[in-house]
């Protein structure tokens, strides 16, 4: 085996190899803190349902409520607190309708839309149907609509077919994806602001007077790279490959590289939970505090999901 040092390295080929090692350090780098809850912030017990972790610091199942039912607003106020908590929870044996979905996001604010995406039997809902094409990219990290100037506060997905394996969802922290970010990166993006444009998403499904049409009504939008969350006041990094453009006041190579590594903090396994989809299961999350990435791995069989979001707030 041929071991190159930088000195017979060709300079872009070293650039390279320093620019890999970057990013490998951003994911396998250790050891990590890991909290669940804020700092400072006190676990409490849940007395409406049982709550099952599925991760140190994301992901809980819920037991013990029947969302075809009523929710009390003592009952709304448990499974609130469970999402601030635990960033994603989930619902198994949830047989409901699409119009529940409805009326169940709508406990939480105001119903989105989303020009981009096919609809369901109403305009709130987003379908999302694949399996019957030969696989191809199919998604990366992302938050959702982060091209928006008050992006999605959470959403509510159920699966209407459920392929017989492969699937899943995964959702990454984004508090903890902070935290663990070397003190010298804090300090260049605390305060920082980045650019988001919903082009770079939806190009690749776009004709060219479709992209002039979107441009015109969908301009690019600013937030901070670093947000605080408004009800739990953490702070967590607000960046995503899907819609992320660049870091204002950097200079664009400086801009890329320094994207490039807050970008792959999502993949740092320590920060997510997978969930395997069955019939009639249920997912919530909070789309302020995490990202999530939907696995293409079940071609030539169906998947159809519907996704219902509630309107948020601006970052701050």
């Amino acid at each position: 085996m041929t071991v190159l040092t930088t000195g017979t390295t060709p300079a872009p080929a070293a650039r390279a190899l320093r620019e890999a090692r970057c990013v490998d350090d951003a994911v396998v780098e250790g050891p990590r803190v890991l909290r669940r809850l804020p700092e400072g912030a006190e676990e409490r017990p849940y007395t409406a349902f049982e709550v099952r972790p599925l991760g140190r610091v994301i992901g809980a199942e819920i037991h013990g409520v029947d969302l075809r039912e009523p929710i009390s607003e003592e009952l709304r106020a448990e499974i609130h607190r469970a999402l601030l908590e635990f960033k994603v929870v989930f619902f198994r044996d949830q047989p409901i309708t699409a119009r529940r979905q409805q009326e169940i996001a709508r406990m939480w604010g105001e119903l989105e839309t989303n020009p981009f995406i096919d609809q369901g039997e109403d305009a709130h809902i987003a379908r999302f149907a694949k399996g019957d094409m030969p696989p191809s990219y199919e998604n990366v990290w992302h938050t959702d609509v982060t091209w928006r100037e008050a992006p999605a506060m959470g959403a509510i997905l159920r699966l209407v077919e459920v392929p017989p394996q492969g699937g899943d969802t995964m959702w990454a922290d984004m508090g903890a994806a902070y935290d663990n970010l070397p003190d010298e990166v804090k300090e260049r993006i605390d305060g920082a602001v980045a650019e988001h444009d919903v082009i770079p998403g939806f190009a690749r499904f776009l004709g060219h007077e479709k992209l002039l049409e979107w441009q015109d009504r969908f301009p690019p939008v600013h937030h901070p790279v670093v947000r605080t969350h408004p009800e739990t006041g953490r702070k967590t990094l607000f960046v995503n490959v899907s819609f992320t453009t660049r870091i204002l006041g950097m200079a664009p190579e400086e801009s890329d590289r320094l994207l490039r590594f807050l970008f792959q903090q999502a993949h740092v396994p320590e920060y997510q939970v997978r969930f395997q989809w069955r019939k009639d299961s249920i997912a919530f999350w909070d789309n302020r505090a995490t990202q999530h990435y939907a696995v293409n791995d079940y071609h030539p069989h169906r998947r159809v999901a519907e996704r219902v979001a509630i309107v948020g707030d601006r970052p701050f």
